[in-house]
This record gives structure tokens, C-alpha cells and sequence, in this order.
């Protein structure tokens, strides 16, 4: 059985993203909080096993369902519906714009349960509902940070007040990139190792710099400079220049920061006077994509110098 999530969405919610008719609404039907990010077909319900049966998902009555339920009298439907409905499930849902059996609004009225239906295929409608219900009830953090999405990847800038996130996120912007967040990053775990930062919607596509004040970058730049979200590919966390820190040459060396329990590939940037530091991130994004393509400059580079000394070492012999 599913665990509670610590998040939860209105059914109000979901009638008005999927454009649900309400064939019967119950007392409040709008508020009732779902909480679970699965759904059921209740197949083995309606033949009256129950054991393991979670009454707080979604109920979806499709084809299979409704063809079953037609071989049987009305007095073995609403003995069915009777033990279904009896349960206090969110609501049930009819698709393919099916007509309710009078047994089940019979019984919806006895329980004041809420019939809802869509015109949608049932594993269509399956599918989108749960990936919606990810997203609803996913595990959520807030970090102080800066999103920007450089050539298709995001990038979420780390570092201390001040470092120069925000700069770094306008020049991206100017040169063609765009804003998902300043300031504060909502990142949600969306399935099992997906990461998606938004922003909160009171500071949406506004950002801060010191000496000039808060702009609001849609305005500036226009739509194409900003998004509402974007998937967190690459970390890069910024840090004044330390002399006496000894940084990647190399990269051969592979970092990760763990956010919500999933690994995001991560590297250290020092920040001094004189670095372009869009340029560094851009050149961190595309080598980023350039990994997950298959290719790796780090390690060809060592493997050639590797393979050079090799073929000295043999003319030597």
C-alpha cells in the first residue's frame, strides 16, 4: 500500500486540469486532498475482493471494468457498486465518455460519493493522472541558488551571498540563455532520479543585482529569456579564489551533489576578478551534455598523453 505523501492536491484541482465532468459532486468535493500518486482500476473490487485495497487512490472505471459489469443483473451490480462505494474513496472516475450504470449513481447518492468522467482513453488517462500526481506530491526542497537553462541543460548555481550568481545568470541571459530561478530554487523529485527546480510564483523571472536593484528579466528580455521550470542536469558551485585550495586541472575526477536522495554530476568553479564566469558555465554545460552523449575530454586527453609516453618509452628501448 502506498504511504502518505507529506504533499497533497485538491481534487478541485484536477477536475480543472483534465476538464472532468461532474456527473456527481459530493458535499465538498472541490477541497478533498489527494495524497496518494497512484490509481486504481477496481477490477478485483468489483468482484468483491477488497484485501490490500487502498481506498484513498483514485478509482478509474474503464472498458474492462464496465463490460464486466454489463453480463451482470441489477441486483449483482448494485451489490458491487454497494461494496465500492461504501469505501470513502476521492472519487471515481468513468472514461471514454461511458454513461454511469444506475447502480453506481444509485449507490454515490447512498454514500455521497463524487462521479466524475472524461472522454479520454482509460490507460490514456491513467498515465497522464499519475505523471500529474507526481508532480503534485513530490518530495520538494528550497535552496538558495540560481536555475538557468544553458544550451538545453539547467544549471543550478550554488555559493555564497554575494559570489556573483545573479551576474553570472544575467550575462547567460544576454547571450541567449534563460532564467528559471533567482534567489530561491523550489526543486522537486519527480520519479525516481529527476529533479525539477521552479521558482516561487511572489519572485517569478525577477532577478536582484547589487547596485542596480531588483529587474524583472521577462520584461527586459522578453518570453524567450525566461521559463517556469527546467530539469537540473549540472551543479556548479561558486567560490571565491582560494590560493591555497588546490582545484580540478584535470576532470578526471567525477563530484556529485546529492539532492533529495539523487546524485547530480557537480564541479567547483573559483570566482576572481577577470573570469568570465558565463563563459566558464556555458563551456560546463555543453561539456556536461558532451558526457552524457558518450565522450568524456578528460579522459581522451589522458589517454593520449598516455599512449605519447608509451610510444617515447618504446623508441627509447
Amino acid at each position: 500500500m502506498d504511504v502518505d505523501s507529506h504533499y497533497s492536491v485538491k481534487l478541485g484541482k484536477l477536475i480543472e486540469d483534465f476538464e472532468l465532468d461532474v456527473l456527481r459532486g459530493a458535499e465538498g468535493y472541490q477541497e478533498v486532498l489527494i495524497q496518494r500518486e497512484d490509481v486504481n482500476r477496481p477490477g478485483l473490487q468489483l468482484v468483491g475482493f477488497f484485501d490490500y485495497f487502498d481506498a484513498k487512490r483514485m478509482q478509474l472505471l474503464g472498458r474492462v471494468e464496465s463490460t464486466y459489469l454489463a453480463q451482470l443483473s441489477p441486483e449483482e451490480r448494485l451489490k458491487s457498486f454497494d461494496e465500492l462505494l461504501a469505501h470513502d474513496i476521492p472519487a471515481l472516475v468513468i472514461t471514454r465518455g461511458m454513461e454511469p450504470f444506475p447502480e453506481c449513481m444509485e449507490m454515490a447518492e447512498k454514500y455521497n460519493r463524487t462521479i466524475l468522467r472524461t472522454q479520454e482513453t482509460t490507460t490514456a488517462f491513467m498515465g497522464a493522472l499519475i505523471a500529474a500526481l507526481r508532480n503534485y506530491l513530490a518530495p520538494r526542497i528550497t535552496r538558495h541558488g540560481v536555475l538557468v537553462e544553458v544550451y538545453g541543460e539547467g544549471v543550478l548555481l550554488l555559493g555564497e551571498s554575494g559570489v556573483g550568481k545573479s551576474e553570472t545568470a544575467i550575462e547567460l541571459v544576454k547571450r541567449g540563455h534563460r532564467l528559471v530561478a533567482d534567489d530561491a530554487v523550489e526543486i522537486k523529485r519527480v520519479g525516481v532520479k529527476r529533479l525539477v527546480g521552479s521558482a516561487p510564483e511572489l519572485i517569478r523571472h525577477y532577478i536582484e543585482l547589487r547596485g542596480i536593484g531588483v529587474v524583472d528579466v521577462q520584461q527586459l528580455f522578453g518570453m524567450s529569456a525566461v521559463r517556469e521550470d527546467q530539469d537540473i542536469d549540472l551543479v556548479v558551485n561558486l567560490e571565491q579564489w582560494n590560493d591555497n585550495t588546490m582545484y580540478d586541472r584535470l576532470g578526471l575526477e567525477e563530484l556529485y551533489t546529492v539532492i533529495l536522495d539523487v546524485k547530480v554530476p557537480a564541479l567547483t568553479v573559483p570566482v576572481k576578478p577577470g573570469r568570465n564566469l558565463a563563459i566558464i558555465v556555458e563551456v560546463a554545460a555543453m561539456n556536461n551534455r558532451h558526457k552524457k552523449m558518450g565522450y568524456n575530454a578528460a579522459q581522451a586527453f589522458t589517454q593520449q598523453i598516455n599512449e605519447h609516453f608509451d610510444q617515447a618509452l618504446s623508441g627509447q628501448m
